[in-house]
């Protein structure tokens, strides 16, 4: 992988308006939601007044509507190199002939999500959760994305929404008390329809809190307005996931906007992917970490990609991101270090995956190394001398 250059891990420099600022685009409209999203890149001809695509690229976007659509919005689209076809931005959002090739390993639903969906759009694979699909839409299209099936209106399956059937459905099942609002991005719904949703989970007595898992801060700060983060704030405990993978994308725009929905009290964690050429490199993991926690973000998850049909080019190995972990751990913050996880194919849920730090253990000890490699033993705690206490 050739060197990627960093940005300094405290320093967040705005890219806007960049390839567009000779094109006398207002910073009204640039600064507008609704513009970044008429104006988005979706075809080969806008692709090619910007950037040098490679052959790879070309024949991937051409092929691109049979599979999952290209849409990338203009700031996400500054952020690109313009003629290095390896550019970690690029390779995330820009098609490539790559996503024809068949690898026998791969699923067109990976996280087995339709096996546990009772009701259309409601998955309850966990005994106490749920994951709620309220669209099949998105700001821009990630190329690795695990429900490349149903999203963007162009995959193999239609993504049916039934919300009432749903909100019946959670009304029924006392067990559940956490709900994840996904998709699609939540976030591009309006207001209004947002937070008609949030109000009716709000209603069912024993769902204790709410999550949201987007990505749309990171591909359309200009979404995170004053209005949506005081919207939000009426629903707490209510949580946010963002999806970053490289300290590129954190811009001082989406800085700004991940901290108003810090003020309005929202606590945001991080899920990035693993992907091969894009963050695969314990010095670009670090600054991202890094730069999350300066906007006040928790490093949550390190997924290894999922094994989505056309993306064998993307994933990167499971001992790469277990590296990766290690090179972090002790070296930095505990803020910082994400669980490195697999969806286990299937349906099995996330598996926690983390460096071999237990070298032996039997009744009477535990041998343990730290970061710096160097061993100890702890005592292992004799049941006899305790008796169990169970709980009132």
């Amino acid at each position: 992988m050739p060197p990627i250059e960093l940005l300094p891990e405290k320093e967040f420099r705005s890219h806007a308006p960049g390839c567009w600022k000779d094109r006398g685009v207002a910073e009204t409209d640039w600064n507008s939601a609704a513009w970044q999203l008429k104006n988005r890149i979706t075809t080969l001809a806008q692709l090619e007044e910007h950037l040098v695509l490679s052959d790879a690229e070309r024949a991937g976007v051409l092929l691109s509507g049979n599979k999952l659509a290209m849409a990338v919005t203009p700031h996400y689209f500054n952020l690109m190199d313009p003629v290095d076809p390896d550019c970690p931005i690029r390779r995330q959002v820009i098609p490539r002939i790559e996503e024809t090739l068949d690898d026998p390993g791969e699923m067109i639903d990976p996280c087995g999500e339709d096996a546990h969906m009772p009701v259309p759009g409601l998955v309850h694979r966990y005994p106490d959760r749920v994951l709620f699909l309220v669209t099949d839409r998105c700001a821009s299209y990630c190329r690795y994305c695990t429900r490349s099936r149903v999203v963007s209106g162009v995959g193999a399956q239609t993504l049916h929404l039934e919300h009432e059937a749903a909100f019946r459905y959670l009304e029924q099942h006392t067990e559940i008390r956490d709900v994840l609002l996904s998709g699609g991005d939540p976030l591009l719904l309006s207001d209004a329809k947002l937070e008609a949703i949030l109000t009716r989970l709000r209603a069912i007595p024993h769902i204790e809190f709410l999550r949201i898992g987007s990505r749309i801060p990171v591909f359309l700060p200009q979404r995170i307005t004053p209005e949506l983060c005081a919207m939000l704030r009426k629903f707490h405990p209510l949580f946010l996931s963002i999806h970053t993978n490289h300290p590129r994308e954190l811009t001082t725009e989406v800085r700004e906007g991940l901290a108003r929905l810090a003020d309005a009290g929202i606590p945001l964690g991080n899920q990035s992917v693993l992907l091969r050429d894009v963050n695969d490199d314990p010095a670009v993991m670090k600054s991202l970490v890094h730069k999350l926690l300066m906007c006040r973000v928790r490093p949550y998850y390190l997924y290894q990609c999922d094994l989505i049909k056309g993306s064998s080019h993307l994933r990167a190995s499971v001992s790469r991101g277990i590296e990766i972990i290690e090179s972090l751990r002790g070296h930095t913050t505990g803020y910082a270090v994400p669980q490195f996880v697999i969806d286990a194919p299937g349906g099995g849920g996330k598996v926690p995956l983390n460096p071999d730090y237990i070298l032996m253990k039997d009744e009477q000890r535990v041998l343990i190394r730290n970061y710096e490699g160097k061993v100890f033993e702890y005592p292992e705690a004799s049941v006899a001398l305790g008796t169990p206490r169970t709980l009132a």
